[in-house]
């Protein structure tokens, strides 16, 4: 199972459509600075292909994030600066989405907002528990990122509709 699971498996083949075709499909070279600590983005990322460490404004590495994760989801909620740098550790592919019109579908569309903001807190909720573990506050257990096995089927879809999902936006980025 993928993280990619948490935000497609809320969202209606509609509205993945519409993500593709409102979002842009951006290649990130290896050692390109997606996001810069500090500073103002008007971007939400979905990783697509690839994967990316992501740093503090020190320059320690906190986490490596990969296909299906969710970048600058803070700044859309919040408005804040970024509170991290995220490079690319290999060549990537991310599907990024326009804040304002990222928000204008939200504000328009009230099933497509209950889907996505549920997708974000699923998505935020797994992302701390798994902080929690890998900084020892849970029982002493070591958390592996990929490893979903404890979460709840209900917040997911199976993983061959994900990955279909998957296939769909980026082959209609592509084209």
């Amino acid at each position: 199972m993928r993280k990619v699971l948490f935000i497609l498996g809320q969202l209606t083949d509609s509205d993945v459509d519409w993500l593709s075709t409102h979002g842009s499909r951006v290649k990130v070279a290896k050692g390109a600075e997606l996001i810069k600590h500090g500073m103002r983005i008007d971007t939400l990322y979905i990783v697509l292909e690839g994967s990316m460490a992501v740093s503090t404004g020190r320059g320690m590495r906190i986490a490596k994030v990969s296909s299906g994760d969710i970048l600058g989801e803070m700044s859309l909620v919040d408005s804040s600066l970024t509170a991290a740098s995220v490079m690319a550790e290999q060549d990537s592919v991310v599907l990024a989405l326009d804040r304002r019109t990222l928000t204008a579908k939200l504000e328009q569309d009230v099933g497509f907002a209950a889907r996505f903001y549920r997708a974000l807190a699923l998505f935020l909720a797994y992302r701390m528990r798994n902080t929690i573990r890998r900084m020892g506050y849970d029982k002493g257990e070591v958390a592996n990122d990929s490893d979903l096995s404890d979460v709840p089927e209900s917040n997911v879809i199976d993983l061959h509709a994900a990955d279909a999902r998957v296939d769909r936006i980026l082959k209609k980025l592509a084209g």
